[in-house]
């Protein structure tokens, strides 16, 4: 930097809080992109996490109407609108039969991960625990870093199904943890949770007063008539915990920005809180237009679903005919691949290794936790074609 004078001065020091953070390895893998396409047009992104459908025709036709309306342009609730939080609560009960109170146990979120990376700060004080699945979504790890608290990490391991074993968590840690963040299906190994996990989580959480955090961001991105469980339909769940949700992922809504979070009303007024001194609300003509999402025909969405399925079962094929190591997955559009045994590299120099070989890129798993590296996230979020290609470049891996 340089004063009025011309001359140099030193460089603002961040907080210690943003140094605590980890490198985000996401931002190198954008970075690792753009040089690459500098010279190349041929790259196929198999890392994405963001669907390449358009969002939802009714959710856009409803959007159109409530555009033209005046009083969607200013200030909305910092809740929510009460009449989106009904429908919610209809949904919930429709789809898990759980009930909720509107009015005090639910919350709308500028997107789930708003209110995943600020939960901690209504909860988390200096020096607490909090638990985190590993491998698991960056936000987690991140949130509690920058709340002041102490990560522990639960590894998600093959053998025990990519659940966290509860009995490995030392008695001492569980005194001072004060929340629990939880995600199935998962992010991003695909596994499903079963009502025994979460029931076990419980009594667990109730002994100790934990807040249990559950993203349930891709309850609804599911495939074989697989229907996850969710966390609040476990007893006892909602006197512990919350649940958040995505219009993301169910409605290729990632742009607009909005989500919501259900469950214990002392969680959701805290949190609440939190968001009134943060920000101002979802816009509510993006809020109306959900509802069309969560009350409509679900043509759409079932297209979608279809689509991917049939992709699933392409790569599926083409990395067995391969050798590679996965299991299929039955939710979310993500594979955790284990890298072949012959590749003796850590997950992001076989990353850097594909896109420069082979243009293609995938998710090191190391971006995950720890317990991710060995691994590659492969996305189904590109056509048919794109990922007969990634496969036929695949076959060609002698070479790399």
């Amino acid at each position: 930097m340089i004063d009025k004078r011309g001359e140099k001065m030193e460089s603002f020091k961040v907080s210690s809080r943003l140094n605590s953070l980890p490198p985000y390895i996401f931002a190198k893998l954008e970075q690792m992109k753009a040089e690459y396409m500098e010279k190349h047009s041929d790259v196929i992104d198999l890392g994405v996490g963001d669907p390449d459908f358009p969002t939802q025709s009714n959710i856009v036709e409803a959007m159109k109407t409530q555009l033209e309306n005046p009083e969607n342009h200013r200030y909305p609730s910092f809740k929510g609108e009460l009449e989106l939080r009904k429908k919610i609560s209809w949904w919930y009960k429709t789809n898990y039969n759980v009930d909720l109170d509107p009015e005090k146990e639910i919350l709308i979120l500028i997107g789930s991960k708003e209110g995943i990376a600020h939960i901690p700060l209504a909860f988390v004080n200096e020096g607490d625990y909090a638990l985190v699945p590993d491998p698991g979504y960056p936000a987690y790890l991140t949130s509690i870093l920058l709340a002041g608290g102490k990560p522990y990490t639960m590894p998600l391991r093959k053998e025990n199904k990519f659940l966290p074993d509860l009995n490995d968590i030392p008695e001492d840690i569980l005194g001072k943890t004060r929340l629990m963040y939880l995600n199935y299906p998962n992010n991003p190994t695909s596994a499903l949770a079963n009502s025994k996990l979460f029931s076990e989580i419980v009594s667990i959480a109730e002994k100790h007063s934990i807040v249990v955090c559950h993203d349930f961001a891709y309850s609804q991105i599911v495939f074989d008539n697989e229907k996850p469980v969710s966390f609040l339909s476990v007893p006892g769940a909602k006197n512990i915990g919350v649940e958040f949700h995505s219009f993301s992922k169910t409605y290729a809504m990632t742009g607009w920005r909005i989500g919501f979070v259900a469950g214990n009303s002392q969680v959701i007024a805290a949190l609440s809180k939190l968001k009134s001194c943060i920000d101002s609300g979802v816009f509510k003509a993006v809020q109306y237009a959900c509802i069309e999402g969560l009350t409509g025909q679900r043509k759409d969405l079932d297209r979608m679903l279809n689509e991917y399925s049939k992709r699933r079962d392409i790569l599926a094929a083409g990395l067995k005919d391969l050798g590679w190591e996965f299991d299929i997955p039955k939710a979310t559009y993500y594979f955790w691949v284990r890298i072949p045994g012959r590749f003796k590299m850590k997950s992001i120099e076989f990353s850097e290794l594909l896109l420069k070989e082979k243009g293609l890129i995938v998710t090191p798993g190391i971006g995950f936790g720890q317990n991710g590296e060995g691994y590659l996230r492969i996305s189904i979020n590109l056509s048919i074609p794109k990922i007969e290609e990634a496969i036929y470049r695949l076959r060609n891996y002698d070479s790399i």
